[in-house]
């Protein structure tokens, strides 16, 4: 199960917002879908590195979870973890020098 958030900028200036993710039938389906979603809550772009804008808009995800009173179970949870750790290890390789505080708990650890 994944998921894909973008935005169409119209030659008459309009901006259409798209996403594309599972139908929310399960907590873990709901999460996926309101991360997509998040991404336009949000905002593209509101954050300096990628990984900080996925670690926000997961977080928004969740507190929406639960404000609609879905408890996010080990899915979710494991979901955010492996994507958060992901996203970090991701923007490292790419050269990031300084990660958020927030962060360094998803830093890949060595083997």
């Amino acid at each position: 199960m994944s998921g894909c958030a973008w935005s169409v900028l119209m030659t008459d200036g309009r901006r259409i917002n798209w996403i594309e993710s599972p139908q929310p039938k399960t907590p873990i389906s709901l999460a996926i879908f309101l991360h997509e979603v998040g991404h336009h809550a949000i905002g593209f772009n509101r954050y300096k590195t990628r990984c900080e804008e996925e670690y926000h808009v997961w977080v928004w995800a969740i507190n929406q979870m639960r404000q609609i009173g879905v408890e996010p179970d080990s899915r979710v949870a494991r979901r955010f973890q492996l994507s958060m750790q992901y996203a970090v290890g991701k923007a490292l390789r790419r050269g990031l020098k300084r990660l958020p505080e927030p962060l360094m708990q998803f830093v890949p650890r060595a083997a």
